[in-house]
């Protein structure tokens, strides 16, 4: 019989790493934008270890890390496997004193926690994929403005896995409109693409019509100085306001 409490597996289990599959993460290389909101996040609260923790089938998996060397942790083990089964963060002040954690090898061992606080990373379709940690090595708790950058962090990171999924979508879906053709003609002059057919359409056209996409139309900065010289002369004109006058 283990020494510890190892979590249970939330009700939604299968659906929770079906969704962590669709971001396509677990594995790859660090990322700038998730080690600078870790490494925030240590500064913020003070604490020698921040972690942003992805809850796998068998393992904790470490996208983010600061003030450790190890990329994963088995489940079991997962402090980050409790936190997700709430949306609420999960706070451990002294984990010597919670019968849950006094046994646990990341505790009784490296890296020796102590005090735990736990944020889960909640995507839009309420699935939990792992937390935003802090880890001291002494017993603490946050304060209640640790707490609210800590939950806005939190929410940054999620909302940079959002944007991931709907980039792999997004290629994803050109790729399938392509078939067995891995590459889209594209007229050099018009810029129109050609279908199965043979026709030739623009490319927001024939986006429309074999996905899923939608289009709002607008005019760029370079097209707007091209085409359109006095508009952009008269909204400077107008931005500047009436020069004063010189007294002449």
């Amino acid at each position: 019989m283990a020494l510890y409490y190892a979590a249970k597996k939330p009700p939604d289990e299968q659906a929770r790493l079906d969704a962590l599959a669709e971001f396509r993460i677990l594995g790859t290389r660090p990322e700038q934008c998730y080690d600078d909101i870790t490494t925030i996040a240590s500064i913020t609260c003070g604490a020698p270890i921040a972690l942003m923790s992805l809850v796998a089938r068998d393992s904790q998996w470490f996208k983010a890390k600061v003030g450790i060397e190890a990329m994963e942790t088995p489940r079991d083990w997962s402090f980050c496997a409790h936190a997700i089964h709430s949306p609420q963060p999960m706070v451990v002040e002294d984990a010597l004193f919670d019968r849950r954690f006094q046994n646990n090898p990341l505790v009784t061992g490296e890296p020796k926690i102590r005090m735990y606080a736990g944020f889960p990373l909640e995507t839009c379709d309420a699935h939990r994929l792992g937390t935003l940690c802090i880890i001291d090595r002494k017993p603490g708790m946050l304060t209640t403005a640790q707490t609210k950058v800590m939950q806005a962090l939190a929410r940054q990171v999620v909302t940079l896995l959002e944007l991931r999924r709907r980039t792999l979508r997004l290629l994803d879906g050109i790729g399938s409109l392509c078939g067995d053709q891995p590459i889209l003609p594209i007229c050099s002059y018009c810029r129109k693409v050609r279908d199965g057919d043979g026709d030739w359409q623009f490319l927001d056209q024939y986006l429309s019509r074999h996905s899923k996409l939608g289009f709002s139309h607008g005019i760029c900065d370079h097209c707007m100085n091209d085409h359109f010289p006095d508009v952009v002369d008269a909204w400077s004109q107008h931005n500047e306001g009436p020069k004063p006058h010189d007294g002449t």
